[in-house]
């Protein structure tokens, strides 16, 4: 493999451990101009085949959240958003979609902030994007004061599905009224419920995680991370009973982490410590197929088709990142080797993309020591 590490920040920070973890809010790290400036993820990304562009959707304290990068000229470039960014505004999570009716971006707008500010925050927008023309726009507030984690869009129906965070709640936009409909909530309130993003099956249901109560005892209990699904047939959302079953063989379930509609092979899932699951739609069980590093800390947060057939994403954390390839057809999980850029090691990564050509591009996220960065791995 030839991996580079693409840089659209460059920066080190070496106080994360003795002044910024579990002491800074989010104020502190808004007035601080090392950290508002350059202390950013790559939290998603999408691949434009004609324009042969990566977008990518970026964490910033300064509202700086959404950037391109050209693979003809291999450079960065800006996509506006500044234009219409608003102070609350932090980044796009795992929300960029195409629409090919109109050929532009969707996307959602995501928070970092706490809840004492939920009233002066105006709530996560929809924007849209057009690349032929670089014109960016804001077209609604799915829900006003809530902030948008995940999006997924249904071309079909023209709809984009959305989880709201916080509070937590799933939301059915209909694109040509600007029209919603709030589908009620995924969360008791217990834990974050939701796993990193929305996804549709092949049915069109839109899948994600629920957490049950048990308010009458201190803990929700081991079996509380689930599996739910809104079906547009019946309009309303059914929560299983069921959800990924511990690797180990533990009891109770694990947390979802990442969702992957893998064509013709079906829904898939991961979730502890990197794990893949095979989803049911019908009945929503999960069946354990690999957990790709079992013996350190990881996560898997993303898998997507390549070319070959076979799935792509990056397994590890913590610094210590390992190129996965899945073959949904046998289920199949493959290491193909250390992601690194010489000395520069990646530190965990939220999302890929694979293009037409295989090549992946990884989202680098949530790096403590310094700016993340869009990884190139060519197979």
């Amino acid at each position: 493999m030839k991996i580079t590490a693409l840089k659209l920040k460059d920066r080190s920070f070496d106080n994360w451990h003795a002044e910024v973890q579990n002491r800074w809010n989010y104020k502190d790290l808004k007035q601080d101009g090392a950290y508002c400036r350059d202390w950013i993820s790559f939290d998603c990304c999408l691949y434009l085949p004609h324009a042969n562009r990566v977008y990518c959707g970026i964490t910033s304290l300064q509202g700086d959240v959404f950037w391109g990068y050209d693979r003809a000229t291999k450079s960065f470039f800006d996509c506006g958003y500044g234009a219409i960014s608003e102070p609350y505004d932090a980044k796009f999570h795992r929300s960029l979609v195409h629409r090919s009716k109109d050929g532009c971006l969707y996307a959602a707008v995501a928070l970092l902030h706490d809840i004492d500010k939920y009233w002066d925050a105006p709530g996560g927008a929809i924007v849209r994007y057009e690349p032929a023309t670089g014109k960016i726009e804001k077209i609604a507030i799915p829900l006003p004061h809530h902030y948008i984690q995940s999006i997924c869009l249904d071309e079909s129906l023209d709809v984009i599905y959305g989880l709201t965070f916080t509070p937590e709640r799933m939301f059915r936009f209909h694109i040509p009224t600007l029209e919603t409909v709030d589908l009620g909530p995924i969360s008791s309130g217990m834990s974050f419920t939701q796993g990193q993003n929305v996804e549709l099956d092949g049915e069109g249901c839109a899948w994600s995680a629920w957490t049950v109560t048990r308010a009458w005892q201190d803990l929700s209990g081991p079996d509380s991370h689930r599996l739910c699904k809104y079906d547009p047939a019946t309009a309303r959302i059914q929560f299983f009973n069921t959800g990924l079953p511990d690797p180990n063989g533990g009891e109770g379930n694990v947390k979802l982490d990442g969702l992957a509609a893998l064509g013709p092979y079906g829904l898939f899932a991961t979730g502890g410590n990197g794990s893949v699951y095979r989803i049911d739609t019908t009945t929503g069980r999960a069946t354990w197929l690999a957990t790709p590093i079992p013996g350190r800390p990881s996560r898997l947060s993303s898998l997507k088709r390549g070319p070959d057939g076979a799935a792509y994403g990056v397994a590890g954390m913590q610094g210590n990142c390992t190129v996965v390839r899945f073959d949904p057809a046998k289920e199949h999980v493959e290491l193909l080797g250390p992601l690194a850029d010489g000395d520069c090691s990646c530190w965990q990564i939220h999302d890929v993309v694979v293009t037409p050509d295989g090549v992946i591009y990884a989202c680098e996220n949530d790096n403590p020591y310094r700016s993340s960065y869009l990884w190139e791995i060519q197979l």
